[in-house]
């Protein structure tokens, strides 16, 4: 009895999900100003090893709409080094931002980087394990 009674002070009325921070949907997000910093130290945990990545480069944030929802995106692509030491092929990634804070990384970016314009990220490419 104790579940059924908790996911009734769970649901809501607008048939929405719990969320943990003011999500405005479709309103204006903040930019994310730390941005850069942020991806290196997710980047950190996100591969296995984060030493020797090459072709380093991403994308300023933009709006887009992404799930329905207003969102900055930062594009980024990479090369990361391999656990034998090669190189495969490079890797395009889409970063979401909510509220100014990274909030998860797209592997499969589909249309959220369709003209994405890259500069270089050297400092993706410095990072130590």
């Amino acid at each position: 009895m104790l579940p059924i009674a908790l996911a009734a002070c769970a649901g809501n009325n607008d048939g929405g999900s719990i969320s943990y921070t003011d999500d405005r949907g479709v309103a204006n997000q903040p930019y994310p100003d730390n941005y850069r910093a942020e991806i290196l130290a997710f980047m950190k945990t996100y591969l296995n090893d984060p030493r020797g990545i090459r072709d380093a480069a991403m994308a300023e944030p933009v709006q887009r709409t992404v799930g329905g929802r207003l969102r900055y995106v930062s594009c980024l692509r990479f090369t990361p080094r391999e656990s034998d030491g090669s190189y495969r092929e490079l890797r395009e990634r889409a970063v979401l931002y909510v509220d100014r804070r990274l909030d998860r990384l797209v592997e499969d970016t589909g249309d959220i980087c369709a003209g994405a314009v890259y500069a270089p990220f050297p400092e993706l490419g410095k990072l130590a394990r």
